[in-house]
């Protein structure tokens, strides 16, 4: 029997946010002040607008500076949902550029002679910078600022929604963020069943794609033929930005239940043939826009060609996450090609009634129609027909509605399998109506596959694949 897994909630982040906050009091102790309400209500809104004005200011010189970056962040982290908004509201209205200096910046630029043309494009960069740069900076400075600002972007994200003003400051954060993040500053690494316990806890709470429900099965995913990799910026050694689980097996695999069982025995790794990914998940929100995967990716095909020289095949499998949500919008928009004839007179013969578009709906709404293995293979062919059209056919903006899709192919994988009821599970079975697929990355042809797919969104698919249309 699997052991449970029963973590208190947050409790890793609620260690982190008091630890970050002890650390911030010892450097802010030198400093006097009146405390916040944590809602920011009536006078605390001036009191911290104060704060922020002598920081970014530097009044006191840079030590002074420092310890009321330290005094502002431990406010922050105490203040509530509205005030963490009300906070950012005051950062971004008050300290944006300076409309009047860039005015002036760009008269001076267009009014100076060739020799004056370096210096006025400089001030006019300078007074481009927001005031409230100097603020992000020093954040970034402090002990475990990089986290700090991670997560303030990630309360961010959604009051920049309503806001313009917020907007303005969420793309500031995002292209900071971005340079601060870049890719030759991370550091690869395997995390195995050693690896410190605080942060295996936190790969149990990160599992965006299939829920690690046990110790037992976290220890399984983290087997001898199995690998687990991960991403880390050298200011956030704890915390991995995004991981990808792998499989050592043979062929490539086309159920996600049959590859996480716990009571099949592990192979000789040296002896797979294949590789499956089959969960990438990015683990920081306040990162979002700033891709590390297709990095990820190419960085562990090399690291397991290095260590498993007899691998031939790199795949995934994946989810298609808003297949039946499609399908649903798509059977309610009235389309007449959701259903065939032989669609229909094969699920007549199986179900003895007349069977229409509204009784597929109300199937995929009900769910527990798999557990019919005559009703689960008279939808065979639909549901394997339709899954092949919502991933080739359909497209927003001249590429593929679903968000996997995107992913993989732009990173130069083919479209290889649909695998029917590939995930049982659930949320499988909610989300994409059993199905998952399988993205080959076939090492000759990935950088044709990209340069076809960035140039006007073609789809590589396999012959099968195609053939369900």
């Amino acid at each position: 029997m699997s052991e449970a897994v029963t973590p208190e909630p947050n409790t890793f982040w609620t260690r982190t946010v008091n630890s970050v906050q002890r650390v911030w009091h010892d450097l802010s102790a030198s400093l006097d002040g009146d405390a916040v309400s944590n809602s920011l209500e009536g006078k605390s809104a001036d009191i911290l607008l104060e704060r922020m004005r002598a920081c970014i200011e530097a009044e006191g010189g840079e030590v002074s500076a420092r310890a009321r970056a330290a005094q502002l962040g431990e406010d922050y982290l105490g203040l509530n949902e509205q005030g963490r908004q009300r906070f950012l509201e005051l950062l971004a209205e008050n300290f944006a550029p300076d409309p009047a200096r860039i005015e002036s910046a760009i008269d001076a630029y267009r009014a100076g002679t060739f020799e004056d043309e370096w210096r006025t494009l400089q001030d006019l960069q300078d007074a481009l910078v927001p005031p409230r740069r100097a603020l992000l900076t020093q954040f970034n400075a402090l002990p475990q600022g990089v986290k700090f600002l991670v997560d303030m972007r990630a309360d961010l994200l959604p009051f920049a929604r309503r806001s313009p003003a917020l907007t303005a400051l969420d793309r500031e954060m995002e292209r900071l963020l971005a340079s601060w993040f870049d890719i030759g500053f991370l550091e690869l690494q395997r995390i195995s069943w050693d690896s410190p316990a605080a942060l295996l806890e936190k790969l149990i709470a990160y599992e965006a794609v299939h829920e690690i429900r046990s110790w037992t099965d976290l220890r399984n995913r983290l087997d001898s033929d199995r690998r687990l990799f991960a991403f880390f910026h050298p200011r956030m050694p704890s915390e991995p930005l995004i991981f990808v689980e792998v499989a050592l097996v043979n062929g490539i695999a086309g159920s996600i239940q049959t590859l996480l069982d716990e009571d099949a025995p592990a192979m000789d790794p040296n002896a797979a043939d294949t590789a499956i990914f089959y969960s990438i998940s990015n683990t920081q929100e306040g990162l979002r826009g700033i891709s590390f995967g297709n990095f990820l990716i190419k960085r562990v095909v090399e690291e397991l060609k290095s260590e498993f020289p007899n691998l031939k095949a790199f795949s995934t499998l994946s989810p298609i996450p808003l297949f039946q949500k499609w399908l649903t919008d798509t059977i309610a928009g009235g389309d007449p090609e959701i259903l065939t004839a032989d669609d229909r007179k094969r699920l007549k013969k199986t179900s003895g009634n007349k069977f229409g578009k509204g009784d597929l709906a109300r199937l995929l709404d009900e769910g527990g129609w798999q557990g019919d293995e005559d009703l689960a293979e008279a939808l065979k062919p639909a549901l394997m027909r339709l899954c092949a059209r919502y991933l080739l056919s359909e497209k927003r903006r001249d590429r593929p509605f679903d968000p996997v899709a995107r992913f993989h192919l732009s990173n130069g994988a083919q479209l290889e399998r649909i695998n029917w009821l590939g995930d049982r599970s659930d949320k499988g079975m909610r989300e994409s109506a059993g199905m998952m697929v399988n993205y080959l990355y076939r090492i000759a042809d990935i950088d044709r596959n990209h340069e076809r797919y960035a140039k006007n969104g073609f789809v590589t698919a396999a012959t099968a694949v195609k053939s369900l249309l």
